[in-house]
């Protein structure tokens, strides 16, 4: 799933490259992409493009006339701007915006889920949106003091994945930001001391940081289908830990996998493999 570092990349090479651009016509042969219908998607026909901005994982595209595309490429999206426009048979297209200068700004999905959506919305309904009031504070570039947010007798993992508490973290960038804190992904927020409360906020801001600075560097348009994320613990279970050369190892879900370095965040105890749990009950 496209997370924050991967969305502020995104928004940032398409809103400088289409801010100021009018929209020829809109189009969503996405099946359940299109989930408002008040204004209707036709209305943003020759207005043009005021902004392309970020909250949480989520793209706000503005539109002339106070209107805001919110967009979310939930776990297989990619919103990417094109030269040439697509056929209308392109099965991964979700969205398509054509620009009157020929371009294409276009939502993708890979897979067959079928779970991005787009939803127009007046200055009204952009602040009653359910989605966006349910995300707490960000996540980057300053985050508040994670003291008060993470005071709950929950995993880190899953805290700091829930965006009622912070907003623009996913599972790639959680395992990151928790070996970089040399913490437990297992250990729970309101065991935190205040020293482990401030290094991991540090650690947020670090690693997403570099993050959005890596691909600053290395991403220019089109956006690639599959991103290069520079990840140096995430779904690398068996390679040395980039610190200290011990082995890193996994817990596996049945839609993820959690990784971690057992000498650097859990005092050398391997955590239990999900997998092997259930094949023994």
């Amino acid at each position: 799933m496209p997370e924050l570092p991967e969305v502020e990349i995104t928004a940032s090479l398409i809103g400088a490259a289409t801010t100021g651009a009018g929209i020829e016509s809109a189009l969503a042969p996405g099946i359940n992409a299109l989930r408002t219908f008040d204004p209707p998607l036709t209305s943003i026909q020759g207005r043009h493009i005021t902004g392309v901005g970020r909250r949480g994982k989520l793209f706000e595209v503005g539109l002339e006339g106070d209107l805001t595309l919110l967009i979310h490429l939930m776990s297989a999206g990619r919103l990417q701007l094109f030269d040439k426009r697509a056929s209308l048979r392109d099965r991964t297209s979700r969205l398509l915006i054509r620009l009157d200068d020929g371009r294409e700004l276009r939502l993708r999905e890979f897979g067959t889920r079928q779970a991005a959506w787009v939803k127009l919305l007046t200055p009204e309904g952009l602040a009653s949106e359910e989605t966006i009031a349910k995300l707490g504070p960000e996540a980057y570039p300053d985050p508040p003091p994670l003291g008060p947010l993470l005071d709950a007798p929950r995993p880190l993992h899953g805290l700091l994945r829930d965006q009622r508490v912070l907003a623009g973290i996913g599972r790639s960038w959680v395992d990151e930001i928790l070996h970089a804190a040399k913490l437990s992904p297992f250990k729970r927020g309101s065991e935190l001391s205040a020293d482990e409360a401030a290094g991991l906020r540090e650690a947020i801001v670090r690693r997403l940081g570099e993050a959005i600075e890596y691909y600053e560097q290395h991403l220019a348009l089109p956006i690639p289908d599959k991103l290069p994320m520079p990840l140096a613990v995430h779904r690398r279970n068996g390679e040395p830990c980039p610190r200290c050369g011990d082995r890193l190892e996994a817990v596996f879900y049945e839609e993820y996998v959690m990784c971690y370095c057992p000498t650097c965040q859990t005092d050398g105890k391997l955590l239990k493999d999900r997998r092997l749990s259930r094949l023994l009950k």
